[in-house]
């Protein structure tokens, strides 16, 4: 995968994050009542409302937000494939929790359900894969070159020239 695709899906990940994170965690009793939005009712549906889990969600949700920006900045894979993990772990059992409660849902709410949960769960799995360019952060940056086998280190090259005064000097000594 190309760094700017990793970069675009970072995005589109801290922007899911902040929405939901923001609704849920500064405004509780709106996002229990009205989430996703649009007219559509997810939350309430599914059971008495409790602030707290409701703002412990929002906060999740900002912190995956809050990782996914600082992620998409610099251009490396790796810190992309860690916030592709966190996506998953939670994504996961969360839509699964969902595809598993889809009794009381209307079929509008259950399609939204899957595209939405799923959504971002493909979306942390994609950043799983393996950068298009072999591992480099930048695939204008040169590569670094491999160190053979055989080849001399500036260490091994020092070593060997001290050894070699030393003998040359032990050499004239005996003469």
């Amino acid at each position: 995968m190309s760094i700017t695709v990793r970069r675009v899906i970072l995005w589109a990940t801290a922007a899911i994050g902040a929405y939901v994170g923001v609704w849920a965690a500064f405004l509780p009793e709106g996002f229990y009542a009205a989430f996703p939005g649009f007219g559509r009712i997810w939350i309430a549906v599914d059971g008495p409302y409790n602030e707290h889990l409701i703002r412990d969600v929002g906060s999740l949700y900002l912190a995956l937000a809050a990782a996914s920006i600082v992620a998409a900045i610099p251009r490396r894979p790796d810190a992309a494939r860690a916030v592709g993990v966190a996506w998953v772990v939670f994504g996961l059992p969360h839509f699964v929790y969902h595809a598993t409660h889809f009794a009381h849902m209307a079929p509008v709410d259950v399609i939204g359900n899957v595209v939405g949960l799923g959504g971002s769960l493909l979306l942390g799995a994609a950043l799983l894969l393996p950068p298009r360019n072999g591992g480099r952060a930048d695939a204008s940056a040169p590569a670094r070159p491999e160190r053979r086998a055989d080849a001399d280190t500036s260490a091994d090259a020092s070593t060997r020239g001290i050894r070699t005064i030393r003998a040359q000097s032990a050499e004239r000594e005996h003469e």
